[in-house]
């Protein structure tokens, strides 16, 4: 028997290496040399810590209460600490299970039955007890490598948890930023807007006077005094969007909507626009949504690996020792008492009706999916950067294009005043060159917070920085 018990121990250790899992291999991307649009590089880190992206010190505040009370990101951390505790498990595969079985019990036994009618022979009694208290030690031998696979499978999953935290922090900061920057551009609107109802008020002071006078008509008026509305329309709308900003700020914060703190005006913020030289490969070792996505493919090679060990035959070692007794006053009367089992089990699934084939088939289809979702994920990623570069270039021509045109139009409105007042034109000119400003300035506005938002976005599309 101890012959045959070592027999077994040493067939389940020379069988410990016959791994049926495939060894983890990265797909094939296929990625381009190089973006389609180029990016001028004046930095060679990798990536850009967001307090050196980032250096407005409102902004730098608000990330920084972001980080740290938003609930996502609170959910995020509380799934790390879950598959944290799941890695630690999948170590702990290798040892046996012990367990401590202490019970006792009392049969009435028919008078009629073989043990009935022994049981009042022998003990004197109608029913016999049975007191028992043991330890049994139960190991399977990883003949085909499955904790191997289960550590596998966890770690992937832990990385892959850590890498879509980051990606979260990333595009929270992100997010946070650029309704930052929609607040101070939504302020700038708000200057606009009253800057021209200013000067509606003193063309309209000049044109009344000119209407009492006779000069002109009642309709010239009226033109005027609609142009004031025009503008002063944009007030309550600026305001009203600059109240449901806040609130979606504050709630990004991770605390209750109420009024954001800010400072400086649109001209005056700018974003750190360094950036690291990357090709598209090189995404794959920045953004962390790309890497999860890897590690997912990782997690599925590892369940394919394992629904195929299932299908086949375990080893299992199972040793027992105990004291037993159907008399308490003698239950631990040892060595009398003592009671010892050791059971060696070889089982090999026979027919489960296609369940374990299925399950099988169903981890490798699984795996497959991760790999093209794995490819997508890196699609995605090259054209955002790409988006991204397209942007921030079509913004910044946009930019130097519309303050050509901001200049042109402040001198035609200060021109058309000067002639007005001296009778060499209609006040329809005059008020055309104010609406004509008016709508500059805000689309220069808008093209400000595009050129930010796409260097923001850039930003996050080349991997960011949560550090």
């Amino acid at each position: 028997m101890n012959r045959n018990i070592m027999v077994g121990l040493i067939l389940a250790t020379s069988l410990g290496s016959c791994v049926v899992g495939k060894k983890y291999a990265r797909p094939d991307l296929q990625t381009p040399a190089q973006f389609r649009s180029e990016i001028a590089v004046t930095a060679d880190s990798v990536q850009l810590p967001w307090r050196t992206f980032f250096n407005e010190p409102q902004l730098v505040e608000l990330i920084e209460k972001a980080l740290e009370k938003n609930n996502d990101i609170a959910i995020a951390l509380k799934n790390m600490e879950q598959l944290d505790l799941a890695v630690r498990q999948a170590k702990l595969g290798l040892l046996p299970n012990l367990d401590l079985n202490v019970g006792a019990s009392r049969a009435f036994l028919s008078k009629n039955s073989l043990n009935g009618s022994l049981s009042e022979q022998f003990v004197g009694t109608s029913y016999m007890d049975d007191y028992n208290a043991s330890l049994q030690l139960t190991w399977e031998a990883d003949i085909w490598g499955k904790v191997k696979m289960q550590k596998e499978a966890a770690v992937a999953n832990y990385f892959g948890q850590k890498e879509n935290l980051s990606a979260l922090k990333t595009r929270i900061i992100s997010q946070v930023a650029q309704a930052y920057y929609n607040l101070i551009s939504l302020d700038e609107q708000l200057k606009i807007a009253r800057r021209n109802i200013a000067l509606s008020d003193r063309t309209l002071d000049m044109m009344r006077l000119q209407y009492i006078a006779g000069q002109i008509n009642s309709l010239a008026l009226g033109q005027a005094q609609a142009q004031k509305k025009t503008a002063e329309l944009l007030v309550p709308l600026a305001m009203q969007n600059v109240a449901v900003q806040e609130n979606a700020l504050s709630i990004l914060c991770g605390s209750y909507p109420d009024s954001i703190k800010r400072e400086g005006d649109l001209a005056h913020v700018k974003a750190n626009t360094q950036f690291a030289s990357a090709v598209p490969a090189q995404l794959l070792s920045r953004r962390p949504d790309v890497k999860a996505a890897e590690f997912a493919v990782v997690n599925a090679n590892a369940k394919t690996g394992l629904s195929k060990a299932a299908m086949y035959p375990t080893f299992s070692l199972s040793p027992q020792i105990g004291a037993n007794s159907f008399k308490f006053n003698s239950w631990f009367d040892l060595p009398g008492s003592m009671a010892k089992t050791i059971a060696i089990n070889l089982t090999q699934p026979i027919f489960q009706k296609h369940a374990l084939k299925t399950a099988y088939e169903t981890a490798a289809l699984e795996q497959q999916k991760a790999v093209i979702q794995f490819k997508q994920t890196v699609l995605t990623a090259v054209s955002e950067v790409s988006d991204a570069m397209a942007k921030s270039k079509g913004a910044s021509e946009r930019k130097v294009l519309v303050e050509e045109k901001t200049a042109l139009l402040n001198k035609a409105t200060d021109d058309a005043m000067k002639l007005y007042k001296s009778g060499m034109t209609t006040y329809l000119e005059v008020i055309t060159a104010q609406n004509n400003r008016l709508q500059n300035d805000l689309e220069a506005i808008t093209i400000q917070l595009e050129q930010l938002n796409a260097v923001t976005d850039l930003y996050r599309a080349l991997g960011g920085g949560v550090n």
